[in-house]
């Protein structure tokens, strides 16, 4: 297991927590939902000396994505690649599933490089990462689980004491549960949950008092 350590910055005009992921043995990083702030972001991780690997991205919605070509832009001198699932490619390129064009925002289209599947294995900056598809909050929205790091991503698709809004376009709540449970209460309870919003939690503590699941 890699020597690691998680930065959190909230960005945007609703709160979204954006994650730097570093391995301390390469300094390599990866950034997890780029929605914001990219040329403080683009500062912070050249004051730091990292050397930015990718991106990981659990869904299209423009608080999570918007950042993205901002970001590589701001470091034109590394190669940063956009993972998501497959299944998200519609999200991310209309602007009404992405939202980009509520909250007096620019509509807008996003773009990933690389879709994976579900459950699909990939090795980054040194982390073995596995994706865990976890429809509803969006139609492709997933997870990114380090099990070695014992650390999920898991995007709005999971909360601490909640879940993901399901009343946008193409949203379900019996989608978004199911697959919650399918998905993520089948992992360890100590894994610690580093969600899209708000704080974080583990899976033990919302197996146990989570409302929309218990």
């Amino acid at each position: 297991m890699a020597d690691f350590a998680i930065e959190t910055y909230v960005v945007g005009p609703v709160q979204t927590n954006c994650y730097f992921l570093l391995n301390h043995d390469t300094k390599q990083l990866i950034v997890v939902d780029p929605g914001a702030a990219a040329k403080q972001l683009a500062e912070r991780i050249r004051d730091h000396g990292y050397d930015p690997v990718g991106i990981l991205l659990t869904h299209g919605h423009f608080d999570h994505a918007d950042g993205i070509a901002a970001l590589k832009e701001e470091l034109s001198e590394y190669t940063l690649p956009v993972y998501t699932y497959e299944g998200e490619r519609r999200t991310l390129e209309d602007p009404r599933l992405n939202l980009s064009g509520d909250m007096n925002f620019h509509a807008t289209s996003y773009q990933a490089d690389v879709f994976l599947q579900d459950h699909e294995h990939f090795t980054l900056g040194g982390f073995e990462i596995e994706l865990l598809f976890t429809p509803g909050h969006t139609p492709g929205g997933c997870c990114f689980y380090l099990s070695k790091e014992q650390v999920l991503f898991s995007g709005d698709s999971l909360f601490a004491g909640s879940v993901g809004r399901t009343d946008f376009p193409e949203g379900s709540m019996s989608d978004l549960v199911r697959s919650v449970k399918a998905q993520l209460f089948v992992l360890p309870d100590e894994v610690c949950v580093l969600p899209g919003h708000n704080e974080p939690t583990s899976i033990g503590e919302e197996k146990k008092y989570n409302p929309f699941l218990v």
